[in-house]
């Protein structure tokens, strides 16, 4: 069971629930330390004092800050836990909104809230009641590491998540990373729509087909390694035969492809969009009706016939 990494309460109006924080994702990365290549001794970062040219404990450490370049405001983590801020040992529920609303570059990490003791289990179980029942999410407000945050808080399996979030002024505006304007055929985009659906899943927690290969890679050569075997090769990329792929083969060769790693027949995604050809305009010439007529007679109309337009 992974430690608490924070304790308080969340505030709903004039109910409180006590709670525990704990955080919702590991991290299986491979860490690396860094060691002297002459002798693989181990390389550490000490702590110095510039003013005494000395290294100092953990004990002697504090944080401070730099009101100007000769002077340095102290500030003690119990003054810090002091702070006059009402989210400094709670979260607080400002609003309710549609998850929908909320983009999703703003959302961050998650941890999970744990009802703290028998006294928060009814005001926990009504908070997750409300939020499954309403369709919708809390925003709220709390402080850690020294400011105040963001948070959305939504339910999973019966148990509320906390996501951090960003403030409004903290995403930048994406306007000047965009492209100069093109036009695309409306092939290209029922193309691109075809190959979304030759790639379309139903289970994102699929093992087999969402799997770190980075790190399974790394492991590959750490053992290689240890037991003085050749190290793995990379696999060889997929020659192209210097050909540049317009856009529609492209499209057309990715559907292909989607579709045999699937093992999935034409019949299983939309086909791709076949090229539209402008229809000629077929003009039937309408037959004259029979009827007898002199030589003299057929000749003079025919002198007067005006020709159909095409």
């Amino acid at each position: 069971m992974p430690r608490s990494i924070w304790s308080g309460a969340i505030s709903f109006g004039l109910v409180t629930v006590p709670i525990n924080v704990v955080s919702a994702t590991e991290d299986h990365s491979i860490r690396f330390h860094q060691y002297h290549l002459e002798d693989m001794g181990r390389v550490r970062v000490r702590k110095y004092c510039d003013i005494e040219d000395r290294e100092v404990t953990n004990a002697e450490i504090g944080k401070g800050y730099q009101l100007t370049k000769e002077q340095v405001i102290p500030i003690s983590d119990e003054e810090l836990r002091e702070i006059p801020l009402p989210t400094a040992k709670a979260i607080e529920i400002e609003a309710f909104v549609p998850l929908e609303s909320i983009d999703p570059i703003r959302i961050g990490e998650g941890y999970y809230l744990q009802p703290s003791g028998q006294v928060a289990a009814k005001p926990y179980r009504l908070l997750v009641q409300a939020l499954g029942r309403s369709a919708k999410v809390a925003i709220t407000k709390y402080a850690w590491s020294g400011r105040e945050r963001l948070g959305v808080l939504r339910v999973k399996d019966d148990v509320i998540v906390l996501h951090a979030m960003r403030w409004p002024d903290e995403i930048r505006d994406p306007t000047e990373l965009l492209p100069e304007r093109v036009e695309l055929t409306e092939d290209e985009i029922d193309g691109a729509m075809a190959l979304m659906d030759s790639m379309t899943r139903d289970d994102l927690d699929d093992p087999e087909l969402f799997r770190d290969t980075y790190t399974d890679a790394l492991a590959q050569v750490i053992e290689a390694k240890r037991d003085d075997k050749p190290l793995p090769k990379a696999p060889e990329a997929e020659e192209t035969g210097g050909k540049v792929l317009d856009l529609m083969t492209a499209l057309n060769e990715s559907v292909a492809k989607a579709q045999a790693s699937r093992g999935a027949g034409p019949a299983d995604v939309h086909e791709m969009p076949k090229k539209k050809t402008a229809a000629k305009k077929k003009t039937r010439k309408k037959q004259p009706a029979k009827k007898t007529t002199s030589k003299k007679d057929t000749a003079k109309k025919t002198s007067t016939r005006r020709p159909r337009s095409a």
